[in-house]
């Protein structure tokens, strides 16, 4: 089918991290936070009952934040640059949609070729010396059917969006005009396989190609 939008998550889905547990790790609390994301991601907990926790206990800095966004970039997914060249070559309009950072993403935004307006995230906010001093906590990607919010504000008056994505946030789209491509090529999810409109196993996003054009 040929969509009138295309959107993508972005951890595990254009990238191979998960940025929140990379920031974890740097901050010496990993394995507490990969628990909470793992159980988001699968549906076990709403996204709004871990986001302010995890943030809180990381306390992630601007340098922390730069750091991160290196790794977004040196860990893409597989065929991700072949498939924004593609999609954007063809004039289709491109969005990200993730619960993530939004300044972290934005240099692999940047580097797949989207402008600023093109990502949809959470704002992170720093003091004057560059420590941290919360997140946006009204954005609708801080909690459960945020990514649906989004889609139906994207989706207007045009006819068809598909969104790609790993987890149960992204499934939780699902609306009229809204097809849900679950990508398996990192992290394979239960729930995604039995949301998802359409699923793809392979490692290399280009596999999903077929199915969006």
């Amino acid at each position: 089918m040929n969509y009138d939008i295309i959107c993508f998550d972005c951890d595990s889905t254009l990238s191979k991290i998960e940025g929140i547990d990379e920031l974890a790790r740097r901050a010496g609390c990993f394995e507490a936070m990969a628990k909470l994301t793992d159980r988001a991601m699968n549906g076990e907990l709403p996204l709004e009952a871990v986001y302010g926790k995890r943030l809180d206990t990381i306390k992630p800095d601007k340098a922390a934040i730069d750091w991160v966004a290196d790794l977004y970039i040196a860990e893409i997914v597989e065929g991700t640059k072949a498939v924004f060249d593609t999609l954007l070559m063809q004039d289709k309009e491109v969005h990200i949609i993730s619960g993530g950072l939004r300044q972290a993403i934005l240099p692999l935004a940047a580097y797949l070729g989207l402008p600023e307006d093109h990502v949809h995230a959470v704002d992170i906010f720093f003091h004057e010396d560059g420590s941290y001093a919360g997140y946006d906590i009204n954005a609708p990607l801080a909690r459960s059917g945020g990514k649906h919010e989004i889609c139906k504000q994207l989706l207007g008056g045009n006819n068809s969006l598909a969104l790609i994505g790993d987890g149960k946030t992204d499934m939780e789209a699902k609306q009229p005009g809204v097809t849900v491509i679950g990508f398996g090529g990192v992290c394979d999810r239960e729930v995604t396989r039995e949301l998802a409109d359409a699923f793809v196993e392979d490692a290399d996003l280009t596999a999903i190609l077929p199915l969006i054009n």
